[in-house]
């Protein structure tokens, strides 16, 4: 069973920020379909989900930290429904190694596409900084989330802007520019 955890309603249409479950299969499944070849966020995005239950299960162990992969930690995971339609998914690391913090940070999220444009990577974003926030996630005194992005990813960079993050420093790893901003909570 989903856990309700906020809700809010724009322009006649309410919005939901819900712990995985079951209840969304049908819906995951339409959304990676709509994914395609695209590269997906978060990484959750990526685990093996031929058996669901299974699947959630695994996001459990991540939650709980048990049984995780070498170079990663805790993570949350949360998904932006409207009705038994999921529009996005965060994953909120509960905290960071050496290796995330260089490259990776506390968030990251994904909207799919077909709900893209319409402000819903702002609001799951603001969603899981108040969560991070009311279970004490973050850096210097819990007080400072680190998300990234890829450098040229401007909507992303947007986004982050929109509910306060502040660049605070651009890196190069290989080929790849990313752009690590902090978010005060």
């Amino acid at each position: 069973m989903s856990e309700f955890l906020k809700q809010s309603c724009i322009d006649g249409v309410t919005y939901q920020l819900v712990t995985p479950s079951a209840r969304f299969e049908s819906s995951y499944r339409e959304y990676i379909a709509e994914l395609g070849d695209e590269e997906r966020y978060p990484f959750v995005l990526d685990l093996d989900a031929s058996d669901f239950n299974h699947y959630l299960d695994r996001l459990e162990a991540f939650r709980l930290g048990v049984d995780l992969p070498k170079g990663y930690v805790d993570s949350a995971t949360f998904w932006l429904v409207r009705g038994n339609t999921l529009l996005g998914v965060s994953n909120l690391r509960q905290r960071l190694n050496a290796e995330i913090a260089h490259v990776g940070g506390h968030i990251g999220l994904g909207i799919r596409p077909s709900a893209r444009g319409k402000g819903l990577s702002t609001l799951l974003l603001r969603w899981t900084c108040e969560i991070a926030k009311s279970r004490h996630i973050g850096h210097a005194n819990n007080s400072q989330l680190h998300v990234h992005c890829y450098f040229d990813n401007h909507a992303s960079q947007n986004m982050i802007k929109s509910v306060g993050g502040v660049l605070d420093s651009t890196i190069e790893v290989g080929d790849i520019k990313v752009a690590r901003f902090i978010i005060e909570i």
